[in-house]
């Protein structure tokens, strides 16, 4: 923790040496003055944490002079000094926009105490300062790994309509990415320094859902001991961010609507009517246009939501992503395993590029988590991946293959071959060969039987 630096302003002499003196001892950088010149000079010359002012100067009003400095130096703390300790000095100080006040002659310990919690404050609000930054910077458009023509179209779209207030459907099969995007949209949006809010809304029931999204009073249902804030009021002047919108209940769908359509909505239980300034996200890998036309989803909700819609491909229509993801994630793993892995064979970047990744972006990255963690050597091979990509042909699908006799025939000549690779793997020991293909024992042996597999 950085040593937090102190302005004191007091008239008495004694009294202001004292407090230095003692200070001083503490380790705290402090500058001592007796006028309200020297105090504003000293402001608009250099940055304090804290400024300690007496509240009974002759001829000086130190409430009107804490509140000028603060002007100067926004995140100054201001302690009053007072020797007149009433309630009304206190609250006209803490109104004033003082951090707190300590009566005369001044308790030096709870003086430190004081100046603590502002250097604890200090740390933190420069923490979240530094932490919104590494989002931003961590969630620029130019930062997704992305070298195919159908990405850059996409980052394109998600550049241009994050400076706008505009509802965004983000579309696209389950790993695509749709989340990260959703982030990167967000803080590169007006609204960067207000919360970004998650829900995903088929974690939940609609009676919960309702709870997590507008919030409850105490009472209002079995177990609600106290009032709840809800999402909705959390992301005010920020951004909602609604994951899997297609899984909401019609009953849902309604409340909703009513949302985007007048911007407030009642806690559950209460009857005040809370407004509420929020960008709404959301995100889908169902063909809502197809729900809307079976009635599953409300037509007038969709239209809602979808004032702009972006389509995140999937991996397999954009494999000229892969080889940078496999060189992002290589690097992100290692790291995170404290493993030396400098690259992947060029049989396993073969492999890697022809398999089909029918769980997209999110399976890709387990399966090289996955691979780093197993690699002995400096270099990922085949054997650090799973059965089921090494197995797989350029459709990941038999049936590019050229088969060989019968369908029957075919299909137990591959699952022979993954059975012999678990065993390979596990160095022979069954229970954990069946544990990874996902089968008991008792059927792993009788297929070991049926395979001649010894």
């Amino acid at each position: 923790m950085q040593e937090a630096r102190i302005l004191i302003m007091d008239d008495e002499a004694g009294e202001r040496k004292r407090i230095e003196d003692y200070l001083a001892k503490k380790q705290y950088d402090v500058l001592a003055v007796a006028t309200v010149q020297e105090a504003m000079d000293a402001v608009k010359r250099e940055r304090f944490d804290a400024f300690v002012t007496d509240c009974n100067i002759p001829g000086v009003d130190a409430l009107r002079t804490s509140d000028e400095a603060r002007r100067v130096n926004p995140d100054m703390a201001v302690i009053i000094m007072t020797a007149f300790g009433t309630i009304e000095t206190a609250v006209k100080a803490i109104k004033a926009g003082a951090y707190d006040y300590l009566p005369k002659p001044i308790d030096l310990e709870q003086l430190v105490v004081l100046i603590e919690r502002i250097s604890e404050r200090r740390d933190l609000i420069r923490e979240n300062s530094e932490l919104k930054e590494l989002l931003i910077e961590r969630y620029k458009f130019d930062e997704i790994v992305s070298t195919s023509h159908a990405m850059e179209e996409v980052l394109n779209m998600a550049g241009r309509v994050a400076a706008s207030s505009a509802t965004v459907m983000l579309r696209g099969e389950s790993g695509t990415g749709k989340e990260l995007l959703a982030k990167a949209i967000h803080y590169h949006s007006p609204r960067a320094n207000a919360p970004l809010i998650k829900v995903n809304c088929a974690a939940l029931p609609e009676t919960l859902l309702e709870s997590e999204l507008f919030g409850h009073e105490k009472g209002a249902f079995t177990g609600a001991t106290a009032r709840r804030t809800g999402r909705f009021e959390a992301a005010d002047k920020g951004t909602l961010f609604l994951d899997e919108i297609g899984e909401l209940t019609p009953g849902m769908q309604v409340k909703l609507l009513r949302v985007l359509q007048e911007r407030e909505f009642e806690r559950l239980g209460g009857n005040e009517t809370i407004k509420v300034d929020v960008r709404v996200i959301t995100a889908t890998n169902r063909d809502i246009e197809k729900a809307v036309n079976e009635g599953a989803s409300r037509e007038d909700l969709y239209y809602r939501l979808n004032v702009v819609s972006v389509v995140i491909p999937p991996l397999r229509d954009r494999k000229e992503d892969i080889p940078g993801f496999l060189d992002f994630f290589i690097k992100k793993y290692s790291s995170e395993n404290k493993k030396s892995i400098t690259g992947i064979s060029a049989e396993t970047r073969d492999l890697l590029m022809r398999y089909s990744y029918p769980g997209n972006v999110r399976e890709l990255e387990n399966i090289i988590e996955r691979a780093v963690v197993l690699a002995k050597k400096g270099v990922i091979t085949t054997a650090d991946l799973p059965i089921h990509v090494r197995t797989a042909t350029s459709e990941g699908n038999i049936s590019a293959q050229k088969l060989k006799g019968s369908l029957n025939e075919t299909l137990d000549t591959v699952e022979r071959g993954i059975i012999l690779e678990a065993l390979k793997e596990t160095g022979g020991v069954q229970t954990r060969a069946a544990e990874k293909l996902g089968i008991s024992e008792r059927v792993l042996r009788y297929k070991l039987k049926k395979y001649t597999i010894k």
